[in-house]
């Protein structure tokens, strides 16, 4: 069964545990305010201090290479490097590791989609567009409000993303992938798995990675309990006698190659967009040549 504290206002921030008869606990427990905010802190100070040192090496540099330099160029150069360090490098930063930073690096924190899965580039362009409001522009007054208020500890650009962060100690990301039961793959194809509630998947998620180092009979006895509380929410049911463990990993392999098929039409059609957009109009002729006189 999952265990916590149902808390009638989103001020309660709880873990969602999973026990078992042997007191095997599977927490899925998001970082507190205090985390983040220390974790966001030792973020944004290097950020900005990349950004300081970024515009006094272009102002020393720049009075070097160029004598009196236009307005418009100082405004550019400046532009561009407010846009890299307040936008560009912390989404490189967050795509390339995953949810992880310096700031939650040294709190052991990460931050997830909302049923645990990694967070992709949409998630974290999200964040941190919604974070220059909230975070720079703010000086961060929203940002801390949300994470006390909320359940997750959200900031404003969590709760636009779906993400939140959780903590992280033991490095999950590293886990091995989950990879689809070959005996299920046909039955999870025509699986409607839309109805599965996200905390159940990220709690079904956190079994399997920590699968290999539980006790034989506590696996099977909480994989036994998971199986059957998702089961409702699978359409058509698994195959008779299909063992829970096997269900549960073909359940979530299928939900994840669903969103990267997801992810990959989304980047086809904006491919197709960007490349109608740069196609002239059909009354406008490209030039072929150099034109008669």
């Amino acid at each position: 069964m999952v265990n916590g504290v149902v808390a009638s206002s989103e001020r309660m921030m709880t873990p969602e545990l999973m026990v078992t008869g042997e007191a095997v606990a599977l927490e899925v427990l998001p970082a507190s305010p205090g985390a983040r905010i220390l974790s966001g802190l030792i973020d944004y100070a290097l950020y900005g201090m990349g950004l300081a040192i970024t515009l006094i090496t272009a102002a020393v540099v720049g009075d070097r290479i160029v004598d009196n330099p236009s307005e418009a160029l100082v405004v550019m150069l400046f532009s561009l490097a407010v846009l890299g360090w307040l936008v560009g490098v912390p989404l490189a930063v967050e795509v390339l590791s995953r949810g992880r930073s310096a700031g939650r690096m040294v709190t052991g924190s990460r931050i997830v989609r909302d049923d645990g899965g990694a967070v992709r580039l949409r998630h974290s362009l999200v964040r941190v567009l919604v974070g220059v409001l909230e975070i720079w522009l703010l000086a961060g007054v929203p940002a801390v409000a949300a994470c006390v208020v909320t359940r997750r500890g959200k900031r404003l650009g969590d709760l636009l993303a779906g993400t939140y962060a959780v903590r992280d100690r033991n490095g999950s990301g590293d886990a091995p992938p989950i990879l689809m039961p070959p005996e299920l793959a046909a039955w999870a194809a025509d699986a409607d798995l839309r109805a599965l509630p996200g905390h159940l998947a990220l709690v079904v998620r956190t079994f399997l990675q920590r699968a290999s180092s539980m006790q034989p009979q506590a696996r099977a006895r909480l994989a036994t309990q998971l199986a059957a509380q998702a089961e409702p929410y699978v359409a058509p049911p698994p195959p008779p006698h299909t063992h829970p463990e096997r269900f549960l990993a073909a359940m979530l392999a299928a939900r994840r190659d669903r969103e990267f098929m997801l992810e990959l039409r989304d980047r086809r059609l904006e491919d197709e967009a960007r490349s109608t957009l740069q196609t002239p109009p059909h009354e406008v002729a490209a030039p072929t040549g150099t034109p008669s006189r």
